[in-house]
């Protein structure tokens, strides 16, 4: 497994090595020592979540707050989508950044997600079906989150504005200087 840090301390793009005959491929998906060593830390995953969208679905920006917050291991198993990790920690020097990769079936990468950051994706192909491991459960009341389309964060989503499908909810969620107070 090939590891790269992003420009944000401790979010990484993780690639496996793939293993492709006349019979298909095979790869390891996660391999908890593997992500130790890269880590640094052993991250314990306690729920995992799937989700399958259409082209132009925007989901995010969001995060679990204080003592619910999680740390996120995200791939894609169908399609394609650009997923988005926004630092939101604020003692970090990289504070309110963000990085976007594209994740999909076919390049089979994934992204680790430290705890302390929104995440988001866009579906750039007719249809994705996104999956993650969360290292702690869903609290609702730890719930936040900032609207996908903040003009500080100015986040490319690949989609063009008259094709974005955003839910109520984000669509109304906080700005990010709303956030940061």
């Amino acid at each position: 497994m090939k590891a790269t840090e992003t420009k944000l301390k401790g979010c990484f793009i993780l690639e496996p090595t793939v293993f492709e005959d006349s019979r298909g491929y095979f790869f390891e998906s996660y391999n908890e020592n593997k992500l130790e060593e890269i880590l640094g830390y052993k991250p314990t995953f306690v729920q995992d979540n799937q989700s399958n969208s259409s082209y132009g679905v925007i989901r995010g920006l969001h995060m679990q707050a204080g003592d619910h917050s999680q740390a996120k291991l995200v791939r894609v198993v169908e399609g394609a989508v650009i997923d988005v990790a926004v630092d939101a920690r604020p003692d970090s020097e990289t504070f309110g950044q963000s990085v976007a990769v594209e994740l999909s079936a076919e390049n089979k990468k994934q992204l680790f997600i430290p705890r302390g950051f929104l995440h988001g994706f866009s579906v750039i192909t007719e249809k994705a079906t996104f999956f993650y491991k969360c290292d702690n459960g869903y609290n609702k009341e730890s719930e936040n989150g900032v609207n996908p389309l903040d003009a500080q964060i100015n986040i490319d989503w690949g989609i063009p504005v008259d094709k974005m499908i955003i839910s109520e909810k984000d669509q109304e969620a906080q700005s990010f200087e709303e956030f940061r107070k």
